[in-house]
């Protein structure tokens, strides 16, 4: 008879063991199994927790999203200027729980996923609604009517950039792509000037 109370502890493992195995083998091929032996379970207790190993993807993107959110929200409530809203923006993008090897694998994986699954391409869809829409209200006070394209703009350098990480080897320097996106957005708010 199983434990009460294992089941988030068990997930959450699960999760974090598919998220280090999309870093290690750097695609959607990991099986189960490895994930399940990674987090210390049978990949029998996985497929019971999950369904399927799409799901546990999604679930460990959930997570990703989910920690992101929080330091978006985090970081926004203290940011008094539409510059530093710009900056802390920018930067939890680039902070280490989100911008680490495996983080990045898991992102890369995520965006071929969401080109054959409907939810994963929801889940998507919603990050980058609520990224250009941070950012556009971030910006609207510096760049007018051009808030829409900067902030269209500064999302795909941020995607830009996690796509040259994975490629990439080493571990990835966040103040290296902080500095590489604002100083895009100073230029492009003093080319308006």
């Amino acid at each position: 008879m199983p434990k009460l109370g294992m089941e988030p502890i068990r997930r959450d493992a699960l999760i974090k063991a598919a998220i280090i195995e999309l870093g290690q083998v750097g695609s959607l091929d990991v099986t189960v199994s490895r994930i399940a032996k990674r987090a210390g379970m049978s990949s029998a207790l996985a497929h019971h927790y999950f369904g399927s190993k799409e799901q546990m993807f999604l679930a460990a993107m959930r997570h990703v999203l989910s920690v992101y959110g929080a330091e978006v929200r985090g970081a926004l409530s203290v940011a008094e200027t539409p510059q530093a809203r710009v900056k802390a923006l920018v930067h939890v993008s680039f902070t280490g729980s989100n911008f680490r090897r495996d983080v990045v694998a898991a992102w890369l994986n995520f965006y071929v996923m969401a080109q054959r699954s409907p939810e994963a391409e929801r889940l998507l869809r919603i990050y980058q609604a609520r990224l250009r829409s941070n950012l556009r209200h971030a910006l609207r006070p510096l760049a007018g009517a051009r808030a829409a394209s900067l902030a269209d703009g500064a999302a795909a350098m941020i995607d830009g950039v996690y796509l040259h990480e994975a490629l990439g080897s080493g571990e990835p320097n966040g103040k290296r792509a902080v500095a590489q996106v604002m100083g895009w957005l100073d230029a492009a708010l003093v080319a308006q000037e």
